[in-house]
């Protein structure tokens, strides 16, 4: 009936120019790669778009070219998530992207301190900020929770016991989410990206940029940040009764994770 539409709604038409415009977004990760490339994207989507990273200066250059909000935030502190929280009046849209790969040993050469650091920010830390934000996302009336994860969450390989454990993790985060809300008004929703070539990944991963290049060598464009922003920016602006549950996006070069063309 006409005049019952409620003001949270994301039925959209779809010729709306800007399907964000009321909603605020949180993104986490912003400083670099998919996060900075969502953050972007958002905005232009016109969501008023809250970045949350640990660096502050490449953060609030960021802010400020796009019109968005820079607050600090490292997931793995819980005073820092309760501090970040805090600092928000409204919450309609959470993008989980802060994680991370830091070895690519085999199981063998297991380095704990890797596994656990990889382990406390793929995981701990989107569930600590998730837990800390649901009150605010239940709060909008129509709230989206994505999930950044990776096609590690789904296969596993050889030397990537660390990351992909975590992000089974995430993955498996996800769907007990949507069980876990499932009849209230917040939809969950995973992308699994493959073969991303961003600045620092590969690089954080291996420890040096002849081997971070080696990973995307004679590979024909690889995914890139602003294509994984573009599968979130559109899961989210679909008409809220619809719940995208995972989105896998590989480049036409990948056809699986161990089965990749390269020129």
């Amino acid at each position: 009936m006409p005049g019952t539409e409620s003001p949270h709604s994301t039925h959209r038409r779809p010729d709306d120019r800007f399907p964000g415009s009321g909603r605020t977004a949180v993104v986490t990760g912003a400083s670099s790669g998919i996060g900075a490339a969502t953050a972007t994207r958002l905005a232009a989507e016109g969501f008023d778009v809250v970045l949350g990273a640990r660096r502050m200066d490449r953060l609030e250059s960021l802010a400020a070219s796009i019109g968005g909000r820079a607050l600090p935030l490292d997931v793995t502190d819980p005073s820092s998530v309760e501090a970040f929280a805090g600092a928000l009046d409204r919450v309609d849209v959470l993008v989980n992207n802060a994680g991370g790969a830091f070895d690519a040993n085999r199981v063998e050469a297991a380095d704990l301190d890797s596994w656990a650091q990889t382990y406390e920010v793929n995981v701990l830390g989107t569930v600590r900020l998730t837990k800390a934000l649901l009150p605010a996302l239940r709060a909008s009336g129509a709230a989206d929770v994505v999930f950044v994860s990776s096609t590690a969450g789904l296969v596993s390989y050889e030397g990537g016991a660390s990351y992909t454990a975590a992000k089974h993790g995430v993955h498996t985060l996800a769907e007990t989410m949507r069980l876990e809300l499932n009849g209230e008004p917040i939809r969950v929703l995973e992308i699994a990206p493959g073969m991303v070539r961003t600045e620092e990944f590969s690089l954080n991963r291996l420890g040096s940029a002849d081997k971070a290049d080696a990973v995307y060598r004679g590979v024909r464009e690889p995914l890139v940040a602003e294509d994984v922003a573009d599968c979130i920016a559109w899961v989210i602006t679909r008409p809220h009764h619809v719940n995208i549950d995972l989105m896998i996006v590989r480049p036409l070069a990948q056809a699986a994770q161990h089965k990749v063309a390269r020129e």
